[in-house]
This record gives C-alpha cells, sequence and structure tokens, in this order.
C-alpha cells in the first residue's frame, strides 16, 4: 500500500475536491499513497529582514511525490504568519491540504516541519510593531545586519513522519484556536512561492520515485546563489521598496497580468499521415482558441480592478497587492495551460508510431 515505487497505476486513484477558498483546510489532490518520511535538512540563512520561513514539504504531480525545498519568502501583508500545507488520512486517501497566509497560525496537521514549526503554532518568529523579531534558536539569521531578534529555547519532535493519520501517521486534531484560524482571511501563496513549486515540479532529482525519499542535500532546502546574501540584505522587505527596486531592475521579471502573455500557437503535427495529422490539428486550433480566450477573459477582470483602483485612489500598498494577486492568477492559468498542452502532446503519435494511451488523471486544484 505504501510501496513509494512500484507501478503507478497500481498506486494511486487521484480525486479532486474543490472547495472554498475561505473554508478551513482547503483540499487539494488526494491519493491513495503516504508521502515519504521529511528529509533531514540545514536551514539557508535568511537573505534579508523581513522574510520567513516556509518549510519544505512533500507535493505531488503526475510522476509522483517531489520534494518542495524550504524557502525564505516575503509574506504578502504586515503580520501575517504562514500555515503549511499538510497531508491527512481521510479514510480511503491521503489528501493534500494547501498552506496559506494569515494573522494566525492554523492547523498543519501537527506535522513537525522544523524550525519554529512544532507541529501547532510557530515559534520561529513574532511580529511586533510592524517588524518581524526572529528567534535565532530555531532560525540561521545574521545577526550582524539583522537585529530584531531574541532567542528563546524551542522543543521540536525529533519524527519526521510527514503525513496526519492514518497507519503510522500524526495523530493530531485542530484546536479550537486553530479550526478559529481557519476560518480567517487567508492569502494564497504568493508568486514566489508558486513559482518555487513550478521549478521543483521540472526537477527529476527531487522525484522521489528517482531519490527514494533521500533528497540530495544541495537541493533539500532552497540554496541561496553566490552574492545573493549579499545583494538581499541590501533592501529592505517592504511593498514599496520592492515595487521600486523593481522598476529600475534590468532582469525581466514575470508577466503579472495576463494581457502581457503572448497568444498561444500552434505546431504542425507530422505523424506522416495526413489524415492523423489533420485530426491533431484540429484538436490543437480548438485548445489553443479555448487557451486564448482563457487568457482574454483574465486579461479583462484584471483590467476592471485596474479601474477601480485608480477610481478608489487606492494606496501603493493595495496596488501591489492587487499585482501580486494578478501575477499569482497569470502563473497558475500558464501552468494550467501548459498541463493541457502536454497531456495533449502525449496523444498524439511519432512519425510512423502509434498513438500512446494517455492516463486519465485529474488536475490538481491550486492553493487558496
Amino acid at each position: 500500500m505504501r510501496n513509494l515505487f512500484g507501478i503507478r497505476s497500481l498506486l494511486f486513484s487521484a480525486v479532486v475536491l474543490a472547495m472554498s477558498a475561505a473554508s478551513f483546510g482547503q483540499i487539494g489532490v488526494s491519493i491513495s499513497l503516504a508521502p515519504p518520511a521529511l528529509p533531514v535538512y540545514e536551514q539557508p540563512i535568511c537573505p534579508s529582514d523581513g522574510y520567513l520561513w516556509t518549510p519544505g514539504y512533500w507535493a505531488y504531480g503526475d510522476d509522483g511525490y517531489y520534494w518542495v525545498s524550504g524557502d525564505w519568502i516575503q509574506p504578502p501583508e504586515v503580520g501575517f504568519l504562514w500555515t503549511p500545507g499538510y497531508w491527512g488520512w481521510g479514510g480511503n486517501a491521503y489528501a493534500f491540504h494547501e498552506g496559506y497566509w494569515g494573522q494566525t497560525v492554523g492547523f498543519y496537521g501537527g506535522i513537525s516541519y522544523g524550525f519554529g514549526y512544532t507541529g501547532h503554532g510557530y515559534e520561529g518568529g513574532r511580529w511586533d510593531n510592524g517588524h518581524f523579531a526572529y528567534n535565532t534558536s530555531v532560525n540561521r539569521v545574521n545577526t550582524e545586519i539583522i537585529h530584531n531578534t531574541y532567542n528563546t529555547r524551542v522543543v521540536e519532535s525529533n519524527t519526521r513522519v510527514s503525513f496526519n493519520g492514518g497507519t503510522g501517521g500524526i495523530e493530531a486534531r485542530a484546536t479550537v484556536q486553530e479550526e478559529a484560524a481557519g476560518r480567517e482571511r487567508h492569502i494564497v501563496p504568493v508568486a514566489a512561492q508558486t513559482a518555487h513549486v513550478a521549478e521543483a515540479r521540472s526537477n527529476p532529482e527531487l522525484r522521489a520515485s528517482a531519490n527514494h525519499g533521500n533528497v540530495p542535500a544541495a537541493a533539500v532546502a532552497k540554496a541561496e546563489t553566490p552574492g545573493s546574501r549579499e545583494a538581499a540584505n541590501e533592501r529592505v522587505a517592504t511593498p514599496a521598496k520592492e515595487s521600486e527596486r523593481e522598476k529600475t531592475s534590468t532582469v525581466a521579471a514575470p508577466s503579472t497580468d495576463a494581457s502581457e502573455i503572448a497568444a498561444h500557437k500552434t505546431t504542425a503535427p507530422n505523424t506522416g499521415n495526413a489524415k492523423t495529422d489533420q485530426k491533431y490539428q484540429k484538436q490543437q486550433d480548438t485548445l489553443v482558441a479555448k487557451q486564448n480566450q482563457d487568457h482574454q477573459k483574465l486579461a479583462q477582470q484584471q483590467e476592471k480592478e485596474h479601474q477601480q483602483l485608480t477610481k478608489s485612489h487606492a494606496s501603493e500598498a493595495q496596488k501591489q497587492q492587487v499585482e501580486q494577486k494578478h501575477q499569482q492568477q497569470t502563473t497558475q492559468l500558464e501552468q494550467k495551460h501548459a498541463g493541457q498542452t502536454q497531456v495533449q502532446t502525449r496523444q498524439q503519435p511519432a512519425r510512423g508510431g502509434a498513438s500512446k494511451p494517455v492516463e486519465s488523471r485529474p488536475e490538481a486544484t491550486k492553493p487558496h
């Protein structure tokens, strides 16, 4: 049942449950296969004042489980904390409950992710008069640069179990306070997090089928590139400052709005059979037309929100928040389209070959 490395079609059945973004414990993908144990890893040093640690976890994709490394992330709002996602046994499958940002840390399955995430709450730091103070007993912080720190001992479990409930899982239930936190206003993972997940999904070394749960040390936690810490320490992590930095940067930033995304195009099939090529060309035309229509609808929606901001004389912080939301929407739409295109490509035979069957797999819902 829990053998991670058998034939995939015998290991799992995927079910996608869409729930309200405001609901407690939104469920993403669910499967019959338990995730591997959490790897032991060293936390990279905090890049700059104002960044919060989001722990690593096992996600699930077309090729099975893959490791999403921990990362330092700038929260979407001052005062917000990260509630990690977690896998939980639901009686007949393991379901992934997506993580979110909120003013209070909610339930994350009792999973001991470490670095202040003990299974309940967060002891890695706290907000103090609009500034985040770091607990250096569980976080790697350069105190010569970041001075808002304290040191309080934290007792953390040594268990590496990565799921709640079921055989061998963590036996923990949400407290009244955690349930209340789950009903508060939440913000979806920011663009840096969704991009980080997409990067992990495309890295073969991070797949459990390849590393058997023993993630390469260099990939367990997101490492900094040479000089990145020094560069990061030169900036203050506030939306206004970040916005100004992006305006002057010479590096192309990810597209924010759907209107900035180029229209999808078709690629002429070449199977060696004119009738087959015509069939697949028609399928491509239909899919591309639908994808470009999705672009147009999202672009119109985003433009309306831009106009509303202008009419209401929104502050720079409000504009930044909307831009961040638009970037997340655009990234998620492109990921969805990429998956659709990949499935269609698999259905098309190579030149002179027969069409190979494609497993029918529901698409996982996006984080709320």
